[in-house]
């Protein structure tokens, strides 16, 4: 662990915090490498599209849970302790994913992988939010999207620079192994830079309040707040806590009315709501679906990379963006622009002919797919993609961040699951426009909720969130 600061204090929290932020590179990578992957697992498995579907969100099991125990662990043992454990489970799983020779056997390396994930995605905005300034909070909370971003734009390009190596993602590559393999094992190398990088970083100030271990906390607090804060924002956090007990699931409950916090209710409302709008469809089957219109796997895989890139710049637009205007204009905006775009992607598709037993658009409504596609990316990417995560890290009292963050990314991983276990089916069975159709109503709904429900918490102190 860090002892001593030995720069300037904002460029000490900004290094702690995208320490923390490669688990989020780690969740983009781990999501996004699947992408260039199906193929190749469908061919060395021999499964169906129901089959190929479950491989492909089986990993989404494995988040839930990682999400749900997580927010929960981190209470009792520390959300530095939790990146660790995450990191073993990335390197694990990064590996055992390219050995594997079953479904069965690849199942289980990707479920252990979306463990880590689930946790990486809940305790690196949880980190993040506690150690960092309410002033520029929301910009440090959104590198965790620039870097789930970086992990996905790595993934294609390390995806599609593979298979152009080697031809194809089911052909030999090197040492006699089939690249969709090395596609997951590039994955181990960022793993144990995150390992090793987490030695070095200090734990939560309020995870260590909670936990009674008063002088630690306030050494990390004098490494992050001016010395002569320090007492004030030391008593200011311990009066948010419970005295007759540590942070526990059970807080969620209000014990007056016997009821969930409304506070629960919104975390729910935000994770679901992110996965509902299909975003992870074009991440996870990206390659899939322009090849079912008509593209070459290669140019596929070039798509995938040109739409990695329009996220990283939408979510550096987030970045400049989110403590200037705030996070409920940020998502409503998006969800406006992700309803506008999907509505095309839904008139595209609907245009596309059967040639030779497959979709192909014309030329000029491909044009139009790719571009209205990268408008949806960069509408999500400028939204709901940081901002809600931002807001997950942020909006629950210090007494139950844990147990909120566990409950809002369980529901969150489950929602990823169902929406990526169906494309599949959907696409068999109501085609693409049906498909997009109805994450475009999902887009819709989603502005409402933003407006009836979201309060905005830009510049708000962690200790002045409501349990409503």
């Amino acid at each position: 662990m860090i002892n001593r600061k030995p720069f300037s204090r904002s460029t000490f929290i900004l290094v702690i915090c995208c320490i923390a932020a490669i688990g989020g590179f780690l969740f983009g990578y781990d999501s996004g490498v699947i992408n260039g992957t199906v193929d190749g697992l469908q061919a060395s498995f021999n499964s169906d599209s129901v089959g190929t579907g479950f491989n492909v969100a089986s990993m989404l099991l494995g988040c839930a849970v990682g999400a749900f125990f997580a927010g929960r662990l981190a209470d009792r043992f520390g959300r530095r302790t939790l990146l660790i454990v995450a990191a073993v489970f990335f390197l694990i799983s990064a590996w055992g994913s390219g050995i594997a020779d079953g479904s069965m056997e690849f199942v289980v390396y990707r479920v252990l992988g979306g463990m880590a994930v689930g946790a990486a995605s809940v305790m690196t905005p949880a980190y993040i939010s506690e150690v960092a300034p309410s002033a520029y909070r929301g910009r440090l909370a959104t590198i965790q999207q620039v870097a789930i971003i970086g992990g996905l734009f790595m993934a294609f390009l390390s995806n599609y620079v593979l298979a152009w190596i080697s031809s194809s993602a089911t052909a030999e590559l090197w040492f006699g192994f089939a690249t969709w393999r090395w596609m997951f094992w590039m994955e181990l190398l960022p793993a144990a830079v995150f390992l090793v990088a987490l030695l070095f970083i200090p734990e939560s100030p309020r995870y260590l309040i909670s936990s009674g271990r008063e002088s630690d906390a306030r050494r990390v607090l004098g490494l992050v707040i001016d010395g002569d804060e320090v007492d004030g924002k030391f008593d200011e956090i311990n009066a948010t806590l419970t005295r007759d007990h540590k942070p526990r699931l059970s807080d969620v409950i209000n014990r007056t009315s016997g009821k969930m916090h409304g506070i629960v209710w919104v975390g729910i409302g935000l994770a679901v709501f992110q996965q509902l709008v299909g975003i992870n469809v074009v991440f996870y089957y990206g390659a899939v679906l322009w090849q079912s219109v008509g593209f070459s796997e290669g140019d596929a895989l070039l798509i995938n990379v040109i739409s990695g890139a329009v996220s990283i710049g939408a979510c550096l637009v987030a970045v400049a963006l989110v403590d200037r205007i705030g996070r409920k204009p940020l998502l409503w905006v998006g969800s406006v622009g992700m309803a506008i775009t999907l509505a095309c992607l839904v008139y595209a598709f609907s245009t596309a002919a059967m040639v030779d037993g497959s979709l192909r658009l014309s030329d000029d409504m491909g044009v139009f797919a790719l571009l209205a596609a990268n408008a949806y990316v960069f509408c999500f990417n400028v939204s709901w993609g940081p901002v809600m995560w931002v807001m997950l890290g942020e909006m629950f009292p210090n007494q139950m961040r844990g147990s909120g963050l566990a409950i809002a990314g369980l529901f969150q991983w489950l929602a990823n699951f169902a929406i990526t276990m169906t494309f599949p089916i959907m696409l068999t069975s109501i085609g693409l426009a049906g498909a997009y159709g109805f994450y475009a109503l999902c887009a819709v709904l989603s502005a409402f909720f933003v407006m009836r429900c979201i309060n905005e918490t830009r510049g708000k102190e962690l200790e002045e969130m409501s349990y409503e």
